[in-house]
């Protein structure tokens, strides 16, 4: 943060603060010499008239109390600038400090997981416990609390993998993250190239396509056929999916199809690695490992 900007924040509080507590001062020295005699102050609107009463002192007091709070906190804590407080708390110290004591608390517990391979962690009915909660705060905002996923977020319960569905591949998905390109076909294929092709991708699965549309896109394929196969089966190793299996993952419609060729997709799995650390990675993985494997 520059000193001008620091300085603005700096101006800002302080008008904001002392501006109270003068209005607070102004307030109890108003000129009551032209008042009315009644006791109000004059004002009146729609039959209801303002009494010149003083606040209640406990009310009163409350304001200096808030006031009086603002002040010292600012001096404790950051708010003023680039002033950080004599305390010198800061959210990322107070991060670090948790994530300390909870690997002071858990780390050795996970430490044992990762010794265990994930085959054999699925049958561990505490693992697999400890595994779900990692599940629920840090995947399930994409997957799902169930794991089936959404359009656009795979289902991690069927025995469908872009990138493999071993541990091994679960694990190095969800430590370093998978970054996932389908580029637009509009400009190489045209709208009638889109159809046709989505029309042979729809066939290719079994779904109902037109046939006619369907023999044309199939000589057009080649240009898919790089990283789906000229069988339309996919390839693991980038991430491409399999269309002769029914699974969507944007959606098998015509319209989804076409839409998929037309604009192309992005899809991201963000890295786990410096987020939950290697040991946690191992547990979690067998987690998502057993939701499309049996236990036993």
């Amino acid at each position: 943060m520059s000193n001008f900007w620091s300085n603005y924040i700096i101006a800002i509080v302080a008008l904001n603060i002392f501006g109270c507590a003068w209005l607070l001062m102004w307030t109890r020295k108003m000129d009551l010499t032209n008042m009315p005699e009644d006791g109000t102050t004059g004002h009146e609107y729609d039959g209801i008239r303002e009494y010149n009463n003083p606040l209640p002192r406990w009310w009163l007091m409350l304001f200096w109390i808030t006031i009086a709070f603002s002040i010292i906190y600012l001096f404790l804590y950051p708010g003023l600038g680039k002033f950080q407080g004599y305390l010198g708390w800061t959210s990322v110290g107070e991060h670090a400090q948790a994530d300390k004591q909870y690997n002071e608390q858990y780390g050795k517990l996970y430490a044992d997981y990762a010794k265990v391979p994930m085959t054999e962690l699925v049958k561990d009915e505490r693992a697999m416990k400890i595994g779900a909660r990692l599940f629920a705060n840090n995947c399930s905002v994409c997957h799902g609390t169930n794991a089936r996923g959404a359009v656009g977020f795979p289902n991690l319960t069927d025995s469908d993998w872009l990138y493999g569905g071993t541990p091994e591949h679960i694990y190095e998905t969800i430590l370093n993250g998978r970054n996932a390109a389908m580029p637009a076909w509009i400009d190489t294929l045209g709208e009638d190239g889109i159809e046709q092709v989505a029309n042979y991708v729809l066939s290719l699965s079994g779904r109902k396509a037109d046939a006619k549309l369907a023999a044309i896109g199939q000589e057009k394929f080649a240009v898919c056929a790089a990283c789906h196969g000229t069988d339309g089966k996919g390839n693991q190793m980038m991430g491409a999916p399999n269309l002769t299996d029914n699974v969507w993952l944007y959606g098998g419609s015509l319209a989804a199809v076409k839409k998929t060729l037309t604009e192309g997709r992005a899809g991201q799995m963000p890295a786990q690695k410096e987020i939950l650390g290697a040991e946690r990675v191992h547990l979690l993985s067998a987690y998502v490992y057993s939701l499309s494997n049996s236990k036993k």
